[in-house]
C-alpha cells in the first residue's frame, strides 16, 4: 500500500511516518530548520500579522501602512528615508504603501521648500483620526500576540527582539 492509500485511511499513520523521517534526516546534517531562529521568527511574525488582519477595524488596512502611520506621527511629518529608517521597510514597499496611504487621503506629501528632491509626508485629519482610534486596537493585537507569557517573559522577548535587530556589537572574529 502507497503513502497516500495510507494516508487516505489514516491520516494521522503517515504524518507520524513523515515526522519520523523528517527527524532522522535532519539527525543526518544535525540541522532541523523548524528550529531555527529564522524560521521561528518567520511564524510569529506570520501569527501576529493573522492577530493585525483579524482584529484592526480597517479591513483596507495593512500593518505596513499603519507602522507608516505611526512613523509619520511620532516625527511629526517626515522624509521618506526617515521613514525607511524608523520602520526598517525597504524604500520600495514603503514608496508603494506611501501611494496607498495617499489614495486614501491619510497623508499628504509634499516637496520640502529648501530641497525640492526631498519629499515630506504628514498626516491628514484623517490620517490621525484613523491613528486614535486604531492605536488602542494596535495595544490589543499586542496582548494577544503576546498570548500567555507572563511579564517576565514579555519583556525578554521584547529585549531579545531588539538586540537581535541591532545585530552584533563587534565584528565576528
Amino acid at each position: 500500500m502507497s503513502e497516500s492509500d495510507a494516508s487516505s485511511r489514516n491520516p494521522g499513520r503517515t504524518s507520524g511516518a513523515r515526522a519520523r523521517r523528517a527527524a532522522a534526516k535532519a539527525g543526518e546534517h544535525g540541522y532541523v530548520f523548524t528550529d531555527q531562529v529564522g524560521h521561528l521568527l518567520r511564524k510569529a511574525y506570520q501569527r501576529h500579522a493573522a492577530i493585525f488582519q483579524q482584529t484592526i477595524a480597517d479591513s483596507q488596512l495593512t500593518a505596513a501602512q499603519f507602522v507608516v502611520l505611526c512613523a509619520v506621527d511620532q516625527h511629526g511629518g517626515c522624509s521618506m528615508a526617515e521613514i525607511v529608517k524608523t520602520t526598517a521597510i525597504d524604500q520600495a514597499t514603503v514608496r508603494g504603501v506611501v501611494d496607498r496611504l495617499k489614495a486614501r487621503a491619510l497623508i499628504a506629501v509634499s516637496h520640502d521648500a529648501s530641497d525640492r528632491r526631498k519629499v515630506v509626508v504628514q498626516l491628514t485629519r484623517r490620517g490621525v483620526e484613523l491613528l486614535e482610534r486604531t492605536i488602542p486596537q494596535a495595544r490589543d493585537i499586542t496582548e494577544m500576540t503576546f498570548g500567555d507569557l507572563n511579564p517576565a517573559e514579555r519583556v525578554a522577548v521584547v529585549y531579545l527582539l531588539r538586540r537581535l535587530s541591532e545585530g552584533p556589537t563587534e565584528p565576528a572574529a
